[in-house]
């Protein structure tokens, strides 16, 4: 197998040493991807299912940062699982991270009814509608509503879970009232909510979301997530994310 293919190269994590496969003319992950895989969190032996997970950032930095004991992830595009299955192998997590080249709605195919602890999810984000997309294009896939909406995950996501277990999701603000209503739909009760603001003076930009399953009502709202202070830098919270 070789490392890497035209037009790609690897970039640091900065985490364990690891390291990522990426192509910038396909799509490259985003300060979303790092955010939630952050959020996120997986205890001890829990099983992680990642939804749409591109060329695999968000398990392989939640293997990093957690004591999960398996990380499942699927992607309906071949070429990114081609690179995200080359950068598992490149950090030797093989054996802790397998990816699909897998539609979500055939999931069940593979994978059981209530068998996962933790499942998270950086959808795309945009209605399909607002114009003409391309629909073999890799950024185009990643970023609309193409091959599966947000109905489609939230329903995988409820039938995957196990009793209590928990969906983190990021995502648009302005999707936010779809969001909390199909998440209810689906028996996942939101029970965290965080915003990020690129700018103390700015509107937030994205927001971050855990749900649990067969929860009781009872949301929290945290502090907001600034990105950049006034100079234009990460904040001392960015930088902790990325680099400790």
């Amino acid at each position: 197998m070789d490392i890497l293919k035209e037009n790609e190269r690897i970039d640091e994590l900065h985490r364990n040493n690891y390291v990522i496969i990426q192509d910038a003319k396909r799509f490259c992950f985003g300060i979303d991807a790092v955010l939630l895989a952050d959020f996120a969190k997986a205890k001890k032996n829990d099983i992680v299912f990642d939804i749409g997970t591109g060329t695999g950032i968000i398990p392989i930095l939640m293997s990093a940062k957690t004591e999960a004991k398996k990380f499942f992830a699927i992607d309906i595009q071949k070429e990114s699982v081609d690179m995200a299955k080359r950068s598992v192998s490149l950090n030797n997590l093989d054996d802790k991270i397998e990816i699909f080249h897998l539609d979500i709605k055939n999931v069940f195919e593979k994978f059981e009814k209530n068998s996962i602890n933790v499942v998270t999810s950086n959808p795309p984000y945009m209605n399909v509608g607002g114009g003409i997309v391309n629909k073999y294009d890799a950024k185009a896939i990643a970023r609309h509503e193409i091959f599966c909406n947000l109905e489609d995950i939230i329903k995988v996501t409820a039938l995957l879970l196990k009793p209590n277990g928990k969906f983190y999701m990021v995502h648009r603000p302005n999707r936010l009232c779809d969001i909390i209503y199909t998440l209810r739909q689906y028996k996942l009760e939101p029970k965290t909510i965080r915003f990020v603001q690129p700018f103390e003076d700015k509107e937030p930009n994205m927001v971050l979301i855990e749900s649990i399953k067969n929860s009781k009502p009872f949301l929290k709202i945290l502090p907001n997530l600034i990105v950049y202070n006034k100079n234009k830098q990460y904040t001392d919270e960015i930088n902790k994310i990325y680099y400790h």
